[in-house]
């Protein structure tokens, strides 16, 4: 079934909802792409229908509800509010709206950071996975070097616009030459990860780490690490490593912690890799949770 939410802003957001049990949310589109859009994320190594493979490969263990979360933030820029206590509240709001009181979450990249902030900002988390980013000693730093490039490179593109973006960066051999890639993204887009990161520069994952009560999933790609050239930051992004150096010290903290050998940011994203650990995770921590979704 389908509902709808409000979202800080004022747009609608559509939300699908499949299965029974305890509530999990999963900002992704539940909506297979297709056309030049299905062809555009294949060539970054996605699956078109990821957001739906996730949705059917966890609706006989729970109430799922999917949504597309960071398509709602590109379609609906806010480049002055994307804030963590915002986004909570979003979050909250996508739960109000499937009549769950509480909630197990999983996101994944920017979206797994939203997990730690949920975890830490919300009462109503009952578990958490934070995929494809490091919930201790995060590249907090790097990533707001990395956006506000984005937003200068969205800035200078909004004034001479490439004829054929993506031409431009495949190499005779096919491949994509991924420093040449052009920012197709609005500036009013690319703004906002600014502002979330910038509400972040001093945020202090590790006296958080109290503050999270549940059950917590620390999921990552063990080749999950991107050297930015300058003209993206110049910075290096090592989600893998920092999970490996804190792993020790993750679990003696309550995390489980998986990481996938030989799968870089976007290869850990996929189904085939996220399910045969996110499901029996998730069906031993939600087999301890009481409370059931209300009948819809």
């Amino acid at each position: 079934m389908s509902v709808t939410a409000r979202l800080h802003g004022g747009a609608a957001i559509e939300i699908e909802i499949a299965g029974s049990g305890p509530t999990v949310l999963l900002p992704v589109n539940p909506v297979p792409a297709e056309g030049e859009r299905a062809d555009e994320l294949r060539r970054w190594g996605m699956d078109p229908a990821l957001g739906r493979t996730l949705l059917t490969g966890l609706a006989d263990l729970a109430t799922v509800v999917a949504f597309d979360y960071e398509g709602h933030v590109l379609a609906n820029p806010k480049p002055d509010t994307l804030t963590p206590d915002n986004i909570v509240a979003d979050i909250e709001a996508i739960a109000d709206a499937a009549g769950a009181t509480k909630f197990t979450y999983y996101g994944y990249s920017w979206l797994g950071l939203v997990g730690i902030q949920v975890a830490i900002r919300s009462p109503r988390l009952s578990a958490v996975c934070v995929a494809g980013f490091a919930p201790l000693d995060g590249p907090y730093r790097e990533m707001l070097a990395v956006t506000e490039a984005t937003h200068r490179l969205a800035l200078e593109a909004a004034f001479s616009p490439p004829p054929e973006p993506w031409k431009a960066a495949i190499a005779d051999d096919g491949e994509i030459d991924w420093s040449t890639v052009p920012v197709t993204l609005t500036p009013d887009q690319t703004a906002q990860f600014v502002t979330l990161y910038r509400a972040l520069e001093g945020f202090d994952d590790r006296a958080a780490q109290s503050q999270i009560a549940c059950p917590r999933l620390c999921l990552v790609g063990g080749a999950d690490r991107i050297d930015y050239d300058e003209r993206w930051g110049g910075v290096r992004v090592d989600m893998a490593g920092l999970v490996e150096r804190n792993r020790t010290e993750l679990e003696r903290l309550g995390w489980d912690v998986r990481v996938l050998d030989g799968l870089d940011h976007t290869g850990a994203m996929q189904p085939p890799a996220v399910l045969p650990v996110l499901r029996p995770w998730l069906a031993r921590v939600l087999a301890a949770e009481p409370e059931q979704a209300p009948a819809r």
